[in-house]
């Protein structure tokens, strides 16, 4: 009886979104696309034990795209009643008619639409198979764990568990109708430890698309209480120049930017230092970087991405040289070349770029064989601030994290900058870790590189 009821609200949101782009045509539009999604979210966050935050909630809304010759426009909606899709339709349509024309928009190719037939594992129902006291159970756990960690752990920003399901529908007027679902499950803790040197916070998180596969509420606390607890008694450090590690969640933050950099949207624009890379060498020969919408679970998995178009395996970065730019299939009209399944978008609004799982190959060594191999240097735990140009790749960040001396931490260090530029930073990025590990979308293994600047006091 379930799996009649999941089947029928399946053909019902496949056939409201095939039905909106036919009244989109008859209404005068040349082309026109249709995104439905419907989901359920969950979100309890605790304090102290006590309830701070309790979110559930289920919600439906429509998004339409026109075109009426090179001329576009979106709408959204979450009113499912006829009068509102027709207001949809008709509010579209007279957008569209007064915008400025765009050579470079329009759907993809006929040619190109598809989707992977593959099973991605990117739905589990357990994730909401829990009864909500369970879940704030889940997250009073996760901080009583840390809690009860260590002593000097006297306080809490807080612990909380969320949960979500969704479906999602596209089609347009060239024939394409492709649907999926995910679901996702996600814990975090985050303790405050508190001794003679003054307050330190810090937290730890885990994300699964199924509960099986989610660290449990203790380990989330007692991780959350471990690294809050090694910042206590962090120090200044003087300016220097030495070899900086960074862990995998700040070395994920430096795999962004070739993210950002081989960005379409930005190539085009002429908002990136990688413009006119392409097969020019931009990393190290130790750099091979990988866009895989394709990755069975993945964070960034889909079937097609945003205009309907199948994901895909991009090289991004082989051995140090640009391989390929993300495109979607405006970015590639304006550059002369193909998309790579990258289109991203809301309900509203033209598609940008977005990632797949966007990753660094990692390496052979142990984040505690890098550390080992470094006499004086920095390992990296966390940032703050930014201020990062594409443009010029200038790079000046804010960090906190521990000193290394001959080989081994030594103690905690804050209140210091790292400043470089990306155009080196990619190429001295000495030794890679073989802890990569996905948390999201983007991950990276822990990373070394030498040549940057650390300004403390």
């Amino acid at each position: 009886m379930a799996t009649d009821t999941v089947n029928k609200t399946e053909t019902d949101l496949r056939e409201i979104a095939a039905n909106v782009v036919k009244r989109a045509m008859a209404a005068g539009a040349s082309a026109a696309e249709a995104v439905v999604r419907e989901g359920n979210e969950f979100s309890t966050m605790v304090r102290l034990g006590q309830v701070e935050t309790l979110k559930e909630a289920g919600a439906r809304a429509l998004g339409l795209r026109v075109f009426i010759g090179q001329r576009a426009a979106n709408t959204y909606t979450s009113d499912f009643s006829t009068q509102g899709i027709e207001h949809l339709v008709s509010g579209a349509i007279q957008l569209a008619r007064v915008t400025s024309e765009d050579p470079f928009g329009g759907l993809p190719d006929a040619s190109q639409f598809g989707q992977i037939s593959t099973d991605l594992d990117l739905y589990h129902e357990d994730v909401y198979s829990l009864p909500a006291a369970e879940r704030i159970e889940y997250a009073r756990r996760a901080e009583k764990a840390a809690m009860d960690y260590d002593a000097r752990i006297q306080n809490s920003d807080g612990a909380g568990f969320d949960a979500a399901t969704g479906r999602k529908v596209l089609a347009n007027s060239l024939g394409f109708v492709g649907d999926y679902q995910r679901s996702f499950c996600s814990m975090v803790a985050i303790p405050i430890a508190i001794d003679e040197s003054g307050m330190q916070r810090d937290g730890w998180d885990s994300a699964a698309r199924t509960i099986t596969k989610l660290e449990s509420p203790e380990s989330v606390g007692r991780e959350a209480a471990r690294r809050t607890i090694r910042r206590l008694g962090a120090r200044k450090i003087a300016t220097t120049k030495v070899p900086v590690i960074f862990d995998q969640q700040t070395a994920q933050a430096i795999v962004e930017y070739f993210f950002e950099g081989a960005n379409g949207d930005a190539i085009y624009r002429g908002s990136s230092f990688f413009e006119g890379k392409l097969g020019e060498q931009i990393a190290g020969e130790n750099i091979t970087i990988i866009d895989d919408g394709t990755m069975v679970g993945g964070f960034g998995s889909s079937p097609f991405d945003s205009e309907g178009v199948p994901t895909r395996r991009t090289v991004v970065v082989e051995r140090g040289l640009l391989k390929s730019y993300l495109l979607n299939t405006y970015t590639a009209r304006k550059l002369g070349m193909q998309t790579t399944g990258n289109a991203y978008r809301g309900l509203a609004g033209t598609p940008g770029i977005g990632a797949g799982n966007f990753f660094l190959e990692p390496g052979e060594q142990s984040p505690e064989q890098m550390i080992k191999d470094v006499k004086q240097g920095l390992y990296v735990t966390g940032f703050l601030g930014s201020s990062v140009s594409l443009v010029t790749g200038d790079f000046s960040r804010g960090v906190n994290g521990l000193w290394i001396e001959n080989g081994e931490l030594a103690y905690p260090v804050e209140e210091i900058t790292i400043a470089g530029n990306l155009k080196d930073m990619f190429k001295n990025i000495t030794a890679i870790g073989n802890d990569l590990e996905f948390r999201s979308a983007l991950a990276s293994p822990t990373i070394r590189i030498d040549g940057l600047t650390i300004a403390g006091a």
